[in-house]
């Protein structure tokens, strides 16, 4: 992972580099075949609609993470797949896409391509690895894991290191949207695939991390792709048209296999940030416990939520900080999503490997742990992988991508009615497999109403992507 080139070499595993990072563990946990669509859907407290189901082709497939509104009450998001194969990357070039919501009551949701990827020979970005984030002119914002004009070279074929992408409305209605890359990814010391949603800040830059690249921890984390990741900060130009510029906040170094302690590995993105500027978020390997956790061609070491600190003056770095290690049969292990804040500024997230919904608390300079639940028999779901949110009523609403008897659920965390009481769970929906969604991986958004809006990887009415579907964007109600 040196010079002018970020090379992969020729003896990889291209079914292991080829898939989806964020499905590191679960290639095999996917639909359990007949037997899920066989489940009943009795426990479920709500109602659920599948508002569109992705077709692969020219249309997209497999969404890559959940949705965002605009004002109108259009819902935007990316797919990882699907748009067209033309792109050098170890999925297609994938799209962005909108959802119109009907006219009248009862009618279909209407979806449009408004974006497909072209990949590295065109300069563009390949394979979105997140969802997107809008601004208050209508502006969408995304990452992909490939594609651009970088360096980087994928079994003997050059995919490009990633892109941060803005697409514009277009000021005459029925013109195509305007596609920008902002910023392309170098590998070696720079980030090498971006992944996750992105964040704004107050002053208008935006924060998110690159699963790879950095250029430290090589042998610790994942030998394929090298290095341990990012946190990058892409700041905008003073002037109207100006280069978007990027700096790395920390590049992570991971820790050797057998050592008790260790840096964090591979962050998520779905970062937030405190009042003060510092910021949050998880890493899906690293931190270390040894005989936990321990080693593997992905990564070694349960996980860890960090803290990034900006510099007290201009020459300063960023200062990091891990607030909690996982420790796998103790709380889990493998966070595979972001934080979130409550107004008590505690952070919640989750943990895929064990499944657990946890909350860190701030106690002086130290953040305690509690676990809110445990997924355990995985009978109302496990292998939770998206973001929680709170409503206003301080319920946690969440998703699991497994389920003994479904394809993923919905669920809902009600909190003690006293201190020290345990929360409670709801299952209020259990994904069906196709036609009805299946495996869900991202956060859940509300509209104004009350309902909640997200994806699944898998499942819908098309068999375009052999038996276990396109993915869907669905609606869930009370």
């Amino acid at each position: 992972m040196g010079g002018d080139q970020v090379s992969l070499g020729n003896n990889t595993n291209p079914v292991m580099i080829g898939k989806q990072q964020r499905r590191w563990a679960i290639a095999m946990l996917v639909l359990g075949g007949t037997v899920l669509a066989l489940a009943s859907a009795a426990l479920a407290e709500w109602k659920e609609k599948v508002l569109y189901s992705f077709q692969s082709g020219t249309d997209g497939a497999t969404p890559a993470g959940g949705v965002v509104f605009d004002q109108r009450g259009n819902l935007y998001g990316a797919t990882l797949d699907g748009g067209s194969s033309s792109c050098p990357s170890p999925q297609q070039c994938g799209t962005v896409y909108q959802l119109a919501p009907p006219a009248q009551k009862g009618g279909a949701w209407a979806e449009t391509v408004l974006y497909v990827f072209k990949g590295h020979d065109q300069n563009d970005g390949a394979s979105p690895e997140g969802g997107l984030v809008i601004d208050n002119a209508g502006n969408l914002y995304g990452t992909t894991g490939y594609g651009g004009s970088g360096p980087c070279i994928l079994l003997g074929t050059a995919v490009g290191c990633g892109t941060v992408f803005e697409l514009s409305p277009p000021a005459k209605q029925g013109d195509p949207w305007k596609e920008t890359v902002l910023y392309n990814f170098q590998g070696g010391k720079d980030g090498y695939v971006p992944f996750g949603d992105l964040v704004f800040d107050r002053f208008g830059n935006l924060y998110g991390g690159t699963l790879y690249g950095g250029g430290l921890g090589y042998d610790h984390c994942n030998k394929f792709y090298g290095y341990c990741g990012t946190i990058f900060k892409l700041m905008p130009p003073k002037t109207k048209g100006g280069k978007w510029n990027e700096k790395v906040l920390y590049a992570f170094k991971g820790g050797k296999s057998g050592k008790q302690f260790g840096d964090g590995a591979n962050p998520n993105g779905g970062l937030v940030l405190d009042s003060k500027g510092a910021v949050y978020g998880t890493t899906f390997y690293g931190g270390n416990e040894i005989g936990q956790c321990n080693g593997g061609d992905g990564g070694t070491g349960c996980g860890t939520v960090f803290q990034l600190s900006p510099p007290i003056g201009k020459a300063d770095p960023w200062t990091e900080k891990q607030i909690h290690v996982f420790q796998d049969s103790h709380d889990g292990s493998h966070p595979a999503t972001g934080l979130t804040f409550d107004a008590q500024g505690r952070l919640y997230g989750t943990t895929f490997s064990g499944g657990t919904v946890f909350r860190l608390t701030p106690i002086g300079s130290h953040w305690t742990e509690t676990i809110l639940h445990a997924f355990n028999s995985c009978e109302n779901g496990c292998d939770p992988e998206g973001r929680v949110i709170f409503d206003g009523s301080g319920i946690l609403y969440g998703t699991t991508y497994s389920a003994q008897s479904f394809s993923g659920t919905v669920f809902r965390l009600k909190p003690p009615a006293g201190k020290g009481g345990t929360w409670t769970l709801g299952v209020l929906y259990g994904f069906m497999g196709p036609p009805d969604g299946a495996q869900p991986a991202a956060g859940l958004i509300f509209n104004e109403t009350g309902n909640l809006y997200s994806t699944t990887t898998q499942g819908g009415a098309s068999s375009n992507c052999s038996f276990h579907g396109c993915g869907t964007v669905f609606e869930i109600s009370p």
